[in-house]
């Protein structure tokens, strides 16, 4: 047995596991497994199912990957997990893999999951991630590249979370959430553009702020004008030679396809003075 395995480690002799691979106290590891080099598995760690996880990941104690969906129509088929490459996650998360034949759970890299997060079947996350404690992703959510997720909360069957999005802790999120906005409530609605993330990604200073002014336009357009959602996209397609836009005009059109459960709107407009007047 390698020194970088804990002799109380229990791994089938048909796992796929790197030399470099270190293995805590009481690990359980599968027959179908495979684990890429520099990974670190902590004590109590349980991978099982068809899974595959990458390079330089660290598993901390009490995490669960690859083991059946919490899915009735599960009907044993071999289905997977896919981890990539330096990602930490935390205490006890769970990760289901899918539920039918072939298909995939799949986390990219350089994700942070923090302690009691739960991802279900389906699931599909990008790049450079960051999901606070004791979130819950129901099957087949999908979350782009460097969106923020705060802390406990609850996410739907079926959204999609944009890229560079923020989402405040303890909101309920039942729609998708557009990319590059912050949203946060119960019921969740978008409240601003996500300057941070956007100041971060370095959004805001590219091409002198023309960038991050186009993308200003477009919010106001679609959350302070007041017009239809459709009437605000003919706008926002005006402005979408900026890839930023673009992609924010493209995800939106898409949440409002069929059999998607289209997008979270924004927070609504608070009446003027002399409204309040009136109306009292």
């Amino acid at each position: 047995m390698s020194a970088l395995i804990h002799p109380t480690a229990v791994i089938h002799s048909k796992a796929q596991i790197h030399p470099t691979v270190r293995v805590g106290a009481y690990a359980v590891i599968g027959e179908r497994v495979t684990v890429g080099a520099g990974t670190v598995i902590g004590p109590h760690v349980v991978i099982d199912g068809w899974t595959e996880i990458g390079e330089r990941n660290q598993l901390f104690p009490g995490v669960a990957i690859g083991l059946e969906p919490q899915d009735l129509k599960y009907d044993g088929s071999v289905s997977l997990v896919k981890i990539g490459d330096g990602n930490r996650i935390r205490e006890y998360v769970t990760v289901n893999r899918a539920t039918r034949e072939d298909e995939a759970t799949v986390i990219g890299d350089e994700n942070l999951l923090m302690a009691y997060v739960h991802v279900a079947h389906n699931c599909v996350l990008g790049d450079h991630i960051v999901i606070a404690n004791s979130v819950a992703l129901a099957g087949h959510v999908q979350i782009e590249s460097r969106a923020v997720i705060g802390g406990v909360l609850g996410i739907h069957q079926f959204v999609h979370i944009g890229r560079l999005a923020m989402v405040g802790g303890m909101s309920r999120i039942d729609r998708d959430v557009p990319p590059y906005m912050l949203v946060e409530g119960s019921p969740a609605r978008v409240r601003s553009l996500n300057q941070v993330g956007l100041r971060r990604a370095g959004i805001m200073d590219a091409d002198g702020g023309t960038g991050f002014q186009t993308l200003k336009k477009a919010f106001r357009i679609l959350y302070r004008s007041g017009l239809p959602l459709s009437a605000a996209l003919e706008q926002v397609e005006l402005l979408s030679n900026d890839k930023t836009v673009h992609h924010l005009h493209e995800f939106l059109r898409m949440s409002h396809s069929p059999g998607r459960r289209g997008a979270i709107p924004g927070k609504p407009r608070r009446p003027s003075h002399s409204q309040e007047l009136t109306e009292s």
